[in-house]
């Protein structure tokens, strides 16, 4: 059975509908409800950016099958080169709450450029999560008050993600493995209040590539297929591809489940400023032959291994798919460090990554405010380190030789607190990638984003 977001949205519309009706009816403050009813959030968000991005492109081969003119050199292309100011996402939250137990989220966003994969014919609004949770959950390094369990239904981010990024970037572990949200079921349990574990069983992100830096870039899209192509290029290059979990789009419950399952360890002081927490986790699949994309027709798992029309296969053995990994949190005060090790086995093509992201939010003295709120209450920089490593070749026709390559990332920034609910966030990512031959090579971005929440 299939549902597209559309669906989904439509079958939502009327808890939308009564949760922002009901918020606008809300006092501005009241007291814990205790007739059971839900307690209502209603939250709006946007992000505008300025993006400088390296001019670079890499040669590449392509089977005879790919639509490209006769004596064309086909390149790997930063996706959008150039100097660019632009709006990425408008986001609406809603929230439902009834009690400390029991809770439903939704996350909607539009536009959605960064998300968009491929960039230029992708859906340009998204249900990005739909949620509800029966049950307490702790967040990573907090001790909850009382052992206690939760299961979550819907859409939602995978237990082991890193929610709390301090730059608007993703490192390249990030993007591989987790950086969007699956649908199913997850369960956690505390064995007390130290230990805990987590299970999942959903329906599994379909696997495909995208550029690591902002946009995703256009692949297979339907500029391709027109003959004779026009002569001004696609609306997006290519970019310099990885390999990674991409997003479910639709909802199928005909597929066979990936399950995943994690055991973590926690600590932390009485207030919660200082903690750790350490989390073992793995998940595994079956790939399934295609799984249609909208916007391409290059197909997501087996289908994008075996190439644009099965001519460029990659040497498989089976159609396993699954990541073994380890977390660590760790917040001192105003200190934050996020660490991730991944090995991943996709059909034989062994491909192993490791993120760590330290940063420090530095409280600053009142001296300038604006309608009774300070202005510039904090700063944080920081910076993040990610490699991903594979040890596998795709064939030489392949047309993204990049998924193979060794790869590091370095992003470097600092976030900056305008006001409570606008920050402005100022980053570098510096990228290098070794090729087949030994060569080094770098396409690299700048990034400021101004976000405001209400």
């Amino acid at each position: 059975m299939q549902r597209s977001g559309p669906w989904i949205l439509l079958s939502l519309t009327p808890w939308l509908v009564a949760a922002l009706a009901a918020r606008a009816e809300e006092p501005a403050s009241q007291p814990e409800s205790t007739s059971g009813k839900p307690e209502l959030t209603v939250g709006l968000e946007t992000r505008t950016h300025y993006r400088s991005s390296d001019d670079n492109r890499f040669a590449v081969k392509v089977p005879p099958q790919v639509p490209v003119p006769a004596g064309t050199q086909a390149f790997l292309r930063t996706v959008d080169p150039g100097d660019h100011f632009e709006i990425s996402t408008v986001t609406l939250y809603l929230d439902a709450r009834w009690g400390e137990s029991l809770v439903a989220h939704a996350k909607l966003d539009a536009i959605d450029l960064y998300d968009r994969n491929p960039t230029s014919e992708d859906r340009n609004f998204d249900v990005d999560e739909v949620w509800i949770r029966f049950g307490r959950a702790s967040e990573p390094a907090l001790l909850p008050e009382r052992p206690g369990f939760y299961v979550k239904v819907g859409k939602a981010p995978k237990f082991e993600r890193q929610n709390d990024r301090h730059l608007e970037s993703y490192g390249l572990v990030a993007t591989a493995f987790n950086r969007f949200e699956d649908t199913g079921l997850e369960l956690g349990i505390d064995l007390g209040r130290y230990l805990y574990l987590r299970a999942t069983a959903s329906q599994g992100n379909p696997l495909f590539f995208r550029d690591p830096n902002a946009l995703a870039g256009d692949n297979g899209t339907s500029f391709f297929l027109r003959n004779p192509l026009p002569a001004e290029g696609p609306p997006f290059n290519s970019g310099v591809p990885i390999l990674y979990d991409a997003e479910v789009e639709d909802v199928d419950l005909d597929g066979k489940l990936e399950v995943g399952g994690g055991l973590g360890a926690r600590w932390s002081n009485a207030d919660g400023s200082r903690g750790v927490d350490g989390l073992v986790w793995a998940y595994r699949r079956t790939l399934a032959k295609t799984v249609k994309l909208n916007g391409t027709f290059y197909g997501g798992d087996l289908d994008l291994l075996n190439g644009p029309f099965d001519a460029t296969p990659v040497a498989l053995k089976g159609n396993k798919k699954q990541e073994v990994g380890a977390n660590l949190w760790v917040y001192l005060g105003g200190f934050s460090f996020f660490g991730q090790y991944v090995d991943q086995d996709i059909a034989g093509l062994g491909r192993k990554g490791l993120e760590a992201e330290a940063a420090w939010r530095f409280d600053l003295p009142l001296v300038w405010g604006l309608a009774g709120r300070q202005l510039f209450p904090s700063i944080a920089p920081s910076l993040r380190y990610s490699h991903l490593d594979p040890d596998f070749r795709p064939h030489p026709l392949f047309p993204a030789p990049s998924i193979a390559w060794d790869w590091v990332k370095l992003d470097y920034g600092v976030r900056v607190v305008i006001v409570d609910g606008v920050d402005l966030t100022i980053e570098y990512a510096d990228n290098k990638m070794t090729l087949f031959s030994g060569r080094e090579v770098s396409n690299n971005e700048f990034l400021t984003t101004l976000r405001w929440k209400l």
